[in-house]
């Protein structure tokens, strides 16, 4: 029973998981798109004063969920304690992070000021977009929100359960594949045979009989 449930956490934690890292290859091919956009109309590359901080915001944080769903889906597979650890610490700082985002744009009506100029004016776009189809940001951000927090939640119980043994009760395991308990399971074997009633061959009765004999 227990190996189902873990089999369960493990597909499910990877299902989560790969929704991740789809929402981090989105971002990666969006700011490789405003790459290409800055290209065709400065025509050079973005590394140079003004650098866009957006677009490249953009490609990191897409990177780094790329990597964390590598490590989540390594997790996963072998349950190991420290994996799930930097997985976990990874996706609630990242919570945290957005959590504080959104709080900024909800409580300071001047939160455009908050972030540094965008030459490129990838960030206003990006901004006004959002304003103009708000409840469908607003969906797609709790379902991320949502994922998020599911991913936690299974990478706990995937630590709670543990790793993967050669047996999940006493009853389950082979004991071939535990040498030193296979003596204590496995008696040595004994032949239960009739008592033999009588005096013993060397004992002083039986000396008298041989001498009376002779």
């Amino acid at each position: 029973m227990v190996r189902m449930v873990r089999s369960c956490l493990q597909s499910m934690l990877k299902l989560v998981n790969s929704l991740l890292g789809m929402v981090g290859v989105a971002m990666i091919l969006y700011a490789v798109w405003l790459i290409r956009q800055w290209q065709e109309q400065t025509g050079s590359l973005p590394f140079a004063d003004p650098v866009p901080w957006f677009i490249f915001a953009f490609l990191c944080l897409g990177a780094l969920l790329c990597l964390v769903t590598c490590a989540g889906h390594i997790a996963a597979e072998t349950i190991n304690g420290c994996c799930l650890y930097f997985y976990m610490g990874f996706i609630f700082l990242l919570i945290m992070v957005e959590g504080g985002v959104i709080a900024d744009t909800f409580l300071n009506p001047d939160w455009k000021q908050d972030f540094p100029e965008d030459p490129s004016g990838a960030f206003y776009r990006f901004s006004k977009f959002v304003e103009s189809n708000f409840k469908i940001c607003r969906w797609i951000g709790l379902s991320i929100f949502s994922v998020q927090g599911a991913s936690v939640l299974l990478a706990m119980l995937l630590k709670a359960l543990g790793p993967h043994r050669h047996y999940d009760s006493d009853d389950e395991y082979d004991v071939s594949t535990v040498p030193l308990l296979r003596d204590a399971r496995q008696p040595h074997p004994y032949v239960v045979g009739e008592p033999i009633y009588g005096a013993k061959p060397d004992s002083w009765s039986v000396r008298i009989n041989e001498r009376a004999n002779r």
